[in-house]
């Protein structure tokens, strides 16, 4: 699969956030802030391990990473390797890594896949909940425990259960340790995401010209069935959440 145009923005990526002229003003004012609250609150952790930035490599995600870096050029940005993907997600996440020279930190559950399905069958289809919580939440409240600062690309707008999304919250981990938790998308549109990747020509996964619009495993995403409703394709329905952000999926 060949991405000239990755490799475009990846010389490039070092563009200046002020050069915001050519988009509208809301937008050019909403980036310049997002700017600011990085370097802000990164300036305020300044231990090479303090901040981490989750990252599924979907849109909000790697705008954010594209922006953080120009702060934090070292940041740990971790991956959930459920290894559950979709083949066009490891291949475009092992470009952006090696072209931005990310320190990508994959997060791999206790089990293999196999040793998973060997064990308890088809968990995403039996029991999505206990897969997400096993595969998904385990591994990230492990590793974001050790930072203080955790960035997220979430917006209110995906979906009906984040519309109380902060842009700034402390975030107490089932093992009790809190973390602070930025979103600086949180009352961003998807039109303002995809039009400021434009703008830095930062090309997205290929699997949205596909009709996708939130995509996670593979077994658990389709095309969306509500078009207004981008995250009606997760899960067949069952749920709208992996239990990450909102609340922890149980794992027993």
């Amino acid at each position: 699969m060949s991405h000239p145009s990755i490799q475009s923005s990846y010389e490039t990526r070092t563009r200046s956030l002020d050069s915001l002229v050519d988009l509208e003003p809301l937008l050019a004012a909403k980036l310049t802030y997002v700017g600011s609250l990085l370097e802000r609150e990164l300036a305020a952790t300044p231990g090479e391990n303090d901040a981490c930035l989750t990252c599924s490599f979907q849109a909000e995600d790697v705008l954010l990473l594209y922006l953080a870096l120009n702060f934090r050029p070292n940041i740990p940005v971790l991956f959930l390797d459920t290894g559950y993907h979709f083949a066009e997600t490891y291949a475009y996440r092992d470009l952006i890594a090696q072209g931005w020279k990310l320190n990508l930190v994959n997060l791999l559950p206790v089990r293999s896949v196999a040793e998973q399905e060997q064990e308890h069958g088809l968990l995403h289809q039996t029991a999505p909940d206990r897969c997400c919580g096993l595969r998904k939440v385990e591994p990230l409240f492990a590793a974001v425990a050790g930072y203080k600062v955790w960035l997220t690309g979430l917006r209110r707008e995906q979906a009906r259960s984040r519309a109380a999304l902060e842009q700034i919250s402390d975030f107490t981990l089932p093992s009790g340790v809190t973390v602070r938790k930025l979103s600086p998308f949180a009352d961003w549109t998807t039109r303002e995401v995809w039009e400021s990747c434009a703008h830095y020509g930062i090309p997205l996964l290929p699997l949205y010209e596909l009709g996708y619009s939130s995509i996670g495993c593979e077994p658990c995403t389709s095309v969306p069935t509500d078009p207004s409703d981008p995250r009606s394709g997760r899960w067949a329905g069952r749920k709208v959440e992996c239990g990450i952000h909102i609340q922890a999926a149980p794992t027993r």
